[in-house]
C-alpha cells in the first residue's frame, strides 16, 4: 500500500512511526513524470533500505526560465499508479506553499556557497539552479532525515552539487549516485523526452551517439590481440588527446539541423574542470547539454572510473 503524505505534520508522524520500528529509510526525490530510471532507483532503495519514500515536487526555484516551469509535465495520476506498481512505501506530495512556508522565507534568500560548480555547465546556462536545488534538497533531507538518498547519473552535476551540501552542511545521509537507464536506441530516460517530436526524438539519439564516441576515442590499456589481464600502452602517437576526441563529437553532433549545443565538455568527474589529458584525472566524465527544437537534454558518459 502506498502512502500519500501531503503535509510537513502528516510525514513527521509517519516517519515517526517508521523510526520507532527501527526502520532504515531511502529517500528518491523526483519532479515526478516518473519513467523507469526513476523507478530504477526506487528498486535500488527498496533492496537497501526496509522502508522507501518518494517525494514529488516541480521545485520552482530551480527554474530560470518560466516557461519551463509551466510546462514540465505533471501526470500524478500515472505517477501514483507507477510508485504502487513499484513497491514503494510512501509518497511525498506537497504544494509549494508547503515547502516554502512564510516564517521561513523571511529568514533571508537562501545561499550556499557550492564553488565553482555552481559556474560552470548546468551552472553557467542556468543561473541560479543549483540554489534551488540545494535550498530543497535542504529542505527534504532536514524534513525526512533519510539514512540514504538515491539519484540518477544523468543529473551528475547535481548529484555533486548535493553531495557538496551535504558536506558543508555536515548532514548524516549517505548519498548513492545510480547508473543512467537508457531507451534501446541509446537516449537516456528523461521526464522531457515526451516533448520531443517524432523527428526530433531520432535526432535526439545523436546526443549519446557523440558522448559514447568519445569513450571509444579514449585510450584503452588494453590492445586488442592480448590476453586477458595483460596491459600494454598505445603508441602514443595513435592517441587523440581529449580536445581532439570533443570535437569529433561535435562534428557528429553538428550533421543535424535540429540540434543546438550548449555544451560538450570532458572533464574529472570529482569537480568537473575539463582535462587537458587522459591522465589527468582518476575518473574522467563527458557531459553535454543539447537543444533539440525547445527541448532540452543533458547527458553524460563515464570514460574512465575508479
Amino acid at each position: 500500500m502506498l502512502h500519500i503524505l501531503k503535509t510537513r505534520d502528516e510525514l513527521g508522524l509517519f516517519l515517526k512511526e517508521q523510526r520507532m520500528r527501527h526502520r532504515s529509510v531511502g529517500l528518491v526525490t523526483t519532479m515526478g513524470a516518473l519513467h523507469k530510471g526513476h523507478l530504477s532507483l526506487i528498486a535500488r532503495s527498496k533492496e537497501e533500505n526496509e522502508f522507501t519514500l518518494c517525494s514529488i515536487f516541480v521545485n520552482p526555484t530551480q527554474f530560470n526560465d518560466p516557461a519551463d516551469l509551466e510546462r514540465y509535465p505533471r501526470p500524478i495520476e500515472r505517477d501514483v499508479e507507477a510508485l504502487c506498481t513499484a513497491g514503494c512505501d510512501a509518497l511525498f506530495l506537497p504544494e509549494v506553499s508547503e515547502m516554502y512556508q512564510p516564517e521561513e522565507e523571511k529568514q533571508g534568500v537562501w545561499h550556499l556557497d557550492i564553488g565553482p560548480l555552481e559556474e560552470i555547465l548546468e551552472g553557467a546556462f542556468r543561473p541560479g539552479h543549483y540554489q534551488g536545488v540545494t535550498q530543497v534538497g535542504h529542505k527534504f533531507f532536514k524534513l525526512i532525515k533519510p539514512d540514504r538518498a538515491y539519484f540518477g547519473q544523468k543529473d551528475f552535476q547535481q548529484f555533486l552539487v548535493i553531495s557538496r551540501m551535504v558536506h558543508l552542511l555536515e548532514m548524516p545521509v549517505e548519498l548513492i549516485c545510480c547508473p543512467t537507464l537508457r531507451e534501446p536506441d541509446g537516449l537516456a530516460m528523461s521526464s522531457r523526452n515526451i516533448h520531443l517530436s517524432p523527428a526530433g526524438r531520432k535526432e535526439a539519439t545523436l546526443l549519446s551517439k557523440a558522448l559514447f564516441l568519445i569513450k571509444d576515442i579514449a585510450p584503452s590499456m588494453h590492445v586488442p590481440g592480448h590476453t586477458a589481464g595483460e596491459t600494454k600502452m598505445l603508441p602514443k602517437e595513435s592517441i587523440l588527446s581529449p580536445e581532439d576526441a570533443r570535437l569529433r563529437a561535435l562534428d557528429l553532433l553538428a550533421t543535424s539541423s535540429m540540434i543546438r549545443v550548449e555544451y560538450l565538455e570532458i572533464a574529472d568527474a570529482s569537480d568537473l574542470r575539463s582535462v587537458k589529458g587522459w591522465e589527468d584525472a582518476s575518473s574522467v566524465i563527458a557531459l553535454a547539454a543539447i537543444l533539440v527544437g525547445q527541448t532540452r537534454l543533458i547527458d553524460n558518459v563515464f570514460i574512465k572510473q575508479w
